[in-house]
């Protein structure tokens, strides 16, 4: 009886052990930078729209810049790549202080541009897209094109610039088409099919 529990307790412990390795082994699921997602973060070639309440001459419409900047009436030269609207629209205010009292300031994305991933080697279109959504993996594939004849399906790879350096994600796309494993991309990612 003893051997009984000991042996049930060794293949407990062993099923334990490969489900939270599983666990590990597995791409994380990023929050997505888009606008449908919270915190969205301007980029270059988005376009904002300024509102200065009672003020119309300061009304205008900018493009980030690709050094991040834009140029507003009365303000200048300000960087808006990297910050949420709301961010943009405090630092603005703040800076209409020295010339306006209590100005009233709005900020509004009004075309997001920016979000771009790259997808290379075995599909039928290689090129950079647009995401102005959540994309999986699968999506930016069919965008360009699906694979070629020559893609190596279990070598699709997931390249991610972080913080400390570039990650990367290897997949199989049978096992996403199959499992339904959605792997969210980020802006600036780049998919390549061997």
């Amino acid at each position: 009886m003893k051997t009984r529990a000991i042996v049930g307790a060794i293949i407990l412990c062993a099923g334990l052990a490969l489900n939270a390795y599983s666990e590990q082994a597995k791409p994380p699921k990023p929050e997505v930078n888009t606008p449908t997602g919270a915190g969205y973060r301007l980029g270059s070639e988005d376009v904002i729209e300024f509102k200065v309440y009672k003020e119309p001459d300061l009304t205008t419409t900018a493009t980030v810049r690709p050094d991040g900047m834009i140029s507003l009436p009365l303000i200048g030269e300000i960087q808006a790549a990297g910050k949420t609207t709301p961010e943009l629209e405090k630092e603005i205010t703040l800076k209409l202080r020295e010339s306006l009292e209590d100005p009233v300031v709005s900020v509004v994305a009004k075309e997001i541009n920016s979000p771009k991933i790259s997808v290379q080697g075995e599909v039928r279109k290689p090129d950079v897209f647009p995401i102005r959504q959540r994309m999986t993996v699968l999506q930016a594939i069919a965008l360009a094109g699906g694979l070629t004849q020559f893609a190596k399906k279990d070598r699709v790879f997931v390249l991610r610039i972080g913080p400390s350096g570039q990650t990367r994600f290897r997949l199989n796309y049978d096992h996403m088409v199959k499992d339904g494993d959605a792997f969210y991309l980020e802006a600036a990612d780049t998919v390549v099919v061997e």
